[in-house]
Formats: C-alpha cells, structure tokens, sequence
C-alpha cells in the first residue's frame, strides 16, 4: 500500500484516485465513496437542535420521552433547572415544539469549568398521529415537563391489523 491510497480525495469528485490493484479494489474504492456520498446526503439535511452561541450539541436537547396508547400520545421532556414560566410548548400540523431559554444569574468570572446549560433550545418532534388540539395538557413537575396529546376519534379508529403469512 502507498501513502497515496490513504489520502482520501474529494467527495465531491467524481475521479477515484488510480490504482493498479484491479477489479477488487476498484470495487472497493467506488463502495466507499458511495458510502460517503450517502452519508453526506443523508445528513446534510439535519441541523442541531440546539445550539448556545454557535456551540453545537451532538445530541438532541432536552431529552424526551414518548409513549403513546390507544388514545393518547404522552411526551415527557427534562428541563432540570428551568422555570416552568421560561418553556413554551406549541403544536402546529402536528408537530410538537418545545422552546425556552435558561439564564444565567451571576457572573461568576472566578469560575473555570462549567457543565451546565445556559441559553436557549428549541425541540421539535414530529407526532405523525392526529391530536385534539382543544386538549392538550401539559404539566411541569421537578424539572419534568410532560405533554398529553390525546388522539382524534379518527386517529384511534384508523388502525389496521395486517395479516402475516407464516408459510415459507
């Protein structure tokens, strides 16, 4: 193997660099660069959820919970630490939004290390169920914030049972 095979080449490229190794490794080099086209394309379209001041987070902020039976749909979100006044939670085209911002009340400039969030979130979650927008409630509770999105009569009656075939 040469320096030359370990340095990647432009994705956007459509040239693979040359090799002389035959089928095989063509093969394998055209793989990866599909593998990589795929995953740039599917993620491109995802942005993080949240963000403070141009800091990403990896993952989705604040953390939820979703459980749904025959005739609700119940998130459960933590927001340790927030004021249940400083959340807003919307519900448009069944899409649920929760958003709020925590801040900081002293600055402390002794202070070299610190975990805790400060700023604004924002998290959508898409419900992909009709609800009864004129009642849904939502409670805060030790930092818990949970939403109960009951179903329509349309949604609960709109399931299907689909048959298995168990021959081989």
């Amino acid at each position: 193997m040469s320096v030359r095979d370990l340095i990647a080449w432009s994705r956007g490229s459509s040239q693979v660099p040359s090799t002389n190794r035959g089928d095989d490794m063509d093969s394998f080099l055209s793989l990866h660069r599909n593998v990589n086209r795929l995953f740039d394309e599917v993620l491109r379209g995802f942005d993080s959820p949240s963000s403070l001041e141009g800091v990403s987070f990896n993952g989705a902020w604040p953390h939820v919970e979703i459980e749904e039976n025959d005739s609700e749909v119940r998130v459960t979100a933590e927001v340790p630490g927030i004021d249940p006044d400083a959340v807003e939670v919307l519900l448009e085209d069944d899409v649920l939004t929760l958003r709020g911002e925590n801040k900081r009340e002293t600055e402390d400039k002794d202070r070299r290390f610190s975990e805790r969030y400060y700023g604004r979130f924002e998290r959508r979650l898409s419900l992909g169920r009709e609800v009864d927008e004129d009642n849904v409630a939502a409670t805060f509770k030790n930092g818990l914030l949970t939403v109960t999105l009951p179903k329509t009569e349309r949604a609960r009656t709109n399931v299907r049972r689909i048959a298995i075939d168990k021959s081989e």
